[in-house]
């Protein structure tokens, strides 16, 4: 048997966060389960294989995941999760602070520069052409 792409530990964390499939008393094809269309975005994403050549037999099809992908992103559900499994991570003592980065497009500068430098025109000049 082959190890599931969602362990049953992650999916207690991810479960509570991630929104209801559908609005109940909704008609139609019942809806596929959020631990199944987590498995198949992760595989997606793991594997880089176009959304449309998912494996059907894994329980869906890869339009259902790319949809299920921008309805969480929406709602705010990868953020949450991000947030959630640094905390986790944290708490358990798992984050080696000393190899953590910041740069400039995370965090702004506190002042910036105080004033623009001067700086060469790059422009084409004007000068004499060389004819042969």
């Amino acid at each position: 048997m082959t190890k599931p792409i969602v362990s049953d530990e992650l999916w207690a964390i991810v479960e509570p966060l991630l929104p209801p499939t559908r609005p109940p008393g909704t008609r139609g094809h019942p809806p596929v389960p959020n631990r199944v269309a987590l498995s198949g975005i992760i595989f997606v994403l793991k594997t880089g294989i176009p959304w449309e050549y998912f494996p059907q037999e894994l329980g869906c099809c890869g339009m259902t995941l790319w949809n299920r992908l921008r309805d969480w992103q929406r709602a705010g559900v990868w953020q949450r999760l991000h947030h959630t499994l640094l905390q986790h991570l944290a708490d358990a003592g798992r984050i080696d602070w000393r190899r953590v980065s910041a740069d400039a497009a995370r965090i702004p500068a506190k002042g910036g520069a105080p004033t623009r430098g001067r700086t060469r025109p790059t422009g084409a000049s004007r000068g004499r052409t060389t004819i042969w």
